[in-house]
């Protein structure tokens, strides 16, 4: 992931000439793709933090409130036909800013197998001693094959008609990131019936967490 643009800027460098215009315009591919590596960077350097034993600073979260300020960050997303589902009614111990990352990296993934004209949905709900939240969409769906090993770090859908964006870390963040909260993501999806990622933490397990700190 990282040899790929660092051979695209050596190579450009290279062959750059004395021509302005296009000394300008490998400038720019050039800070485009040292962007992108940082962006790779700062994603293996959070998931390496989130082996540590401190990488989450818990706070009450409500969580009626944490899901309507996602569905308002989550459209500005891309053009799609947003809709808020349920909200739940309570409060959690959850580190917001983490999971505002791993809830907004899963709407992002979403708008990546999603047209115009499809559904993306955000919603909450408390079912027994859990919360969840999730992401759904109607579009192309993910097939079998592939639902265990896009959250492996670099893994991507092969079935997809479209290249997603990034190194292929989005997922294993929000993996890390709901495992550091004690959590799990469940995910439904049939090809051609569209996705739901579901973010599920115990809610016992956060009022340990809370009551340690």
């Amino acid at each position: 992931e990282l040899r790929t643009p660092i051979t695209i800027i050596r190579g450009h460098l290279e062959l750059m000439g004395d021509d302005p215009q296009e000394q300008q315009e490998t400038i720019e591919l050039v800070m485009d793709e040292l962007d992108r590596m940082n962006r790779l960077v700062n994603d293996l350097v959070l998931l390496a933090k989130s082996e540590n034993p401190d990488f989450l600073e818990l706070e009450a979260v409500d969580i009626a409130s944490f899901t309507e300020e996602l569905f308002v960050k989550i459209k500005a997303l891309a053009k799609r036909n947003w809709r808020l589902d349920c909200l739940a009614k309570g409060t959690i111990a959850v580190d917001r800013q983490r999971l505002t990352q791993a809830i907004v990296n899963l709407a992002q993934n979403a708008t990546q197998h999603t047209t115009e004209n499809n559904l993306i949905s955000v919603g909450s709900a408390i079912e027994g001693q859990e919360v969840h939240f999730w992401i759904r969409d109607n579009g192309e769906g993910i097939a079998e094959s592939d639902q265990k090993r896009i959250f492996e770090r670099f893994g991507r859908v092969t079935s997809s008609r479209r290249r997603s964006e990034g190194a292929g870390l989005g997922l294993a963040i929000v993996k890390a990131i709901v495992e550091a909260h004690r959590g799990f993501v469940r995910l439904d999806s049939h090809l051609g019936m569209g996705a739901k990622f579901t973010i599920v933490i115990p809610l016992e397990t956060n009022k340990k967490e809370e009551n340690r700190g």
